[in-house]
């Protein structure tokens, strides 16, 4: 999973689509109608996609079980630069966000300058990552902030849309709702009781408004200290192109180099 500061843990758009080309190029053997698991060694664990396959080719919408998930701390006060005291969550969903309402930063997801959310997002991560060790259970080469998830504050569980733009890696912003993401955000909504086992959520990207939807489908997970959650989030995926790489040993450059 690449983006421009390296890569992710997690990334739940990619096993959307990687479930999909896993069936479309034969990399599963046998697929079954109508729908075929797939199942991906991810950074983070053993993600589990759920595939439509109609004996000829994929389809949409993917859904997917991630590793366990949960609230690594609630209610934590962080002094950001610029913007004083806020409160975020942090939750895990294969990898570690920072949650909070945008108003605590003067800002309405919908409607502000994306330009002004990746700064004040941005800013969070940086003051969370200095006042916050995070800790995984299983490996600390996980235990990092990957970023942070503006919200619109609609937390409790609703038949309506909630909001939400990501902001991660080196201030880069997901072009949809962020799969670990909400993973990561129904874990927490479930720690606090804000939605049952079964309840799903509708999450929308406030830059495309494309959606996701989530829900809690079993609890009572001992991952290492906390008590997890498995989260089940759905969403589609289409093809744009394929691409292949390839790495000579005499290019001097075979390495990469980074340029901004």
């Amino acid at each position: 999973f690449l983006h421009c500061a390296g890569y992710s843990a997690m990334c739940g758009h990619a096993v959307i689509a990687l479930g999909r080309f896993a069936l479309d190029y034969g990399l599963v053997p046998a697929p079954t109608r109508p729908e075929t698991a797939v199942r991906l060694r991810c950074p983070c664990g053993p993600v589990t996609a759920f595939v439509p396959w109609d004996g000829r080719r994929s389809g949409n919408p993917v859904r997917f079980h991630s590793v366990p998930a949960f609230a690594a701390a609630t209610d934590l006060a962080i002094d950001v630069p610029g913007h004083g005291k806020v409160v975020v969550d942090i939750g895990y969903g294969g990898t570690f966000y920072a949650f909070l309402n945008a108003e605590q930063l003067g800002l309405d997801v919908c409607s502000s300058r994306t330009r002004d959310l990746v700064s004040a997002a941005s800013a969070v991560t940086e003051a969370v990552k200095k006042q916050f060790k995070l800790h995984h259970p299983e490996s600390e080469d996980l235990a990092f902030l990957y970023g942070t998830i503006l919200t619109d504050g609609k937390d409790a569980f609703s038949e309506e849309p909630t909001t939400n733009i990501c902001v991660f890696a080196d201030e880069q912003v997901d072009r949809s709702p962020t799969g670990s993401g909400v993973t990561a955000r129904i874990a927490l909504q479930y720690h606090k009781g804000l939605i049952q086992l079964g309840q799903s959520r509708t999450f929308r990207s406030s830059t495309t408004g494309s959606l996701f939807t989530g829900k809690a489908v079993k609890a009572s997970v001992l991952f290492g200290d906390y008590n997890a959650v498995i989260v089940e989030v759905s969403g589609e995926a289409f093809y744009t192109g394929t691409a292949t790489f390839t790495v000579e040993e005499e290019d001097p450059l075979k390495h990469g180099f980074f340029f901004k």
